[in-house]
């Protein structure tokens, strides 16, 4: 079905712009229509550039989704019908990208489908792990608590991602300011400060020749530095999406890399742990609760570690078994898990897993960005002092030579 950007005036005459499917113009005209738009005019989007427009992203923040699921709750609480939920939330929500998919959903439902399945025609605004959701909430006849969930599972993810800007973020920021200075005294300040230097009439220490060297190659090549890590990066993203092996290698290294390796271990094990828990206490099985929670993890030896233990669990062994013979999860928490298990509380056991791996990254997170600061400024530092002494070395031998 093709898609259409559109302009349009609401009920109160002010001018919305927006994107929809629709068979045809007549099709999307009768779609405003009903939503209480009155179309201006509309253009159909070429499908093969929309593609690759965004990259892959929805378009649609988390937040906007967080109140997407709050209203649907609410309304479902105060006895409003689905359908009417969906066209308020397709009027009222500010977010344009939001209010097109609202819109699509709410002429799905009405056409028949169920909002499960409406959903899932969405998979870049809708994960797996919330059409699984509603989808039990529609079986068991309780969609507040499908709702509850996602929200939840949402707020945690929002945080998590916060964790994530946190631990990444700032050490970008310190390394991207490190290297401007070091640019900006290699390439400017010390061969106006040195310039000099090859006047006096003295042998220059080896520091001083070493500074001299190192700005002239940064002056000479510094811009080829740059592009040729521009291209090793880039290269190296393309053989990540090009090759599995080689994804798998890098992803194998990455997890030994000092102190990142061991975050990015847990993040993976925190985002499986959480989701996991959240589909089980909703009332799905536990194998597919396991095969949505195993592709929470972006690196491939943790998601094939934890695509091993549903196929274990498959196998009829215990889940506590299955985490430990992955040796990626903690005693600690396989202990936990397997007392879960004995005591049929398994629900109230992961919801505590999650909690632990939530203090564990965020602990983590923290330690990462007080160890990285330091040692940054011990750099900085290092480096500014081997500019002083190599420059201010020779002048003041050439001080004591005038004394003589």
């Amino acid at each position: 079905m093709p898609k259409y950007n559109y302009r349009a005036l609401n009920k109160n005459g002010r001018p919305v712009r927006g994107a929809l499917s629709a068979a045809n113009e007549t099709d999307l005209f009768q779609q405003l229509q009903d939503g209480g738009f009155e179309l201006i005019d509309c253009k159909e989007v070429n499908t093969k550039t929309s593609k690759f427009k965004v990259f892959g992203k929805s378009g649609v923040k988390t937040r906007d989704k967080i109140q997407l699921f709050v209203h649907l709750e609410q309304l479902q609480k105060a006895g409003v019908p689905l359908l009417e939920g969906l066209a308020d939330i397709r009027d009222t929500t500010e977010s344009a990208k939001l209010r097109d998919v609202a819109a699509e959903v709410h002429r799905e439902v009405s056409e028949g489908a169920s909002l499960s399945e409406a959903m899932a025609q969405h998979p870049s605004v809708f994960d797996n792990i919330f059409i699984s959701l509603i989808s039990a909430g529609e079986e068991t006849g309780n969609l507040i608590n499908s709702f509850e969930q996602v929200i939840k599972h949402l707020k945690w993810k929002d945080a998590m991602d916060a964790k994530i800007k946190k631990a990444t973020r700032y050490p970008k920021i310190l390394l991207i300011v490190v290297f401007g200075v070091v640019a900006v005294m290699m390439g400017y300040v010390v061969p106006e400060v040195t310039g000099f230097l090859e006047n006096i009439d003295q042998v220059l220490p080896p520091i001083t020749l070493a500074l001299m060297a190192t700005s002239a190659f940064m002056v000479d090549y510094g811009l080829y530095l740059v592009l040729g890590f521009v291209a090793i990066y880039m290269a190296f993203k393309i053989a990540r999406g090009a090759s599995a092996t080689f994804k798998y290698h890098t992803d194998y290294l990455a997890l030994r890399i000092p102190v990142l390796g061991p975050l990015t271990r847990k993040i993976s094990l925190s985002l499986f742990c959480q989701t996991f828990a959240v589909l089980f206490i909703s009332g799905l099985e536990v194998l597919k609760c396991l095969n949505a929670a195993s592709k929470t993890s972006n690196n491939l030896v943790i998601r094939e570690a934890l695509e091993n233990v549903q196929e274990q669990v498959r196998e009829g062994n215990p889940i506590s078994k299955s985490l430990e013979t992955t040796g990626e999860f903690p005693l600690m928490v396989v202990r936990m898990v397997k007392i879960g298990e004995d005591s049929g509380n398994l629900s109230g056991v992961l919801n505590q897993v999650a909690e632990f791996y939530d203090k564990d990254v965020n602990e983590s997170v923290d330690a990462m960005i007080q160890m990285i600061e330091p040692a940054l400024t011990v750099v900085l530092g290092g480096i500014i002092l081997w500019i002083v002494a190599a420059v201010f070395g020779p002048i003041y031998d050439s001080f004591g030579d005038v004394g003589i």
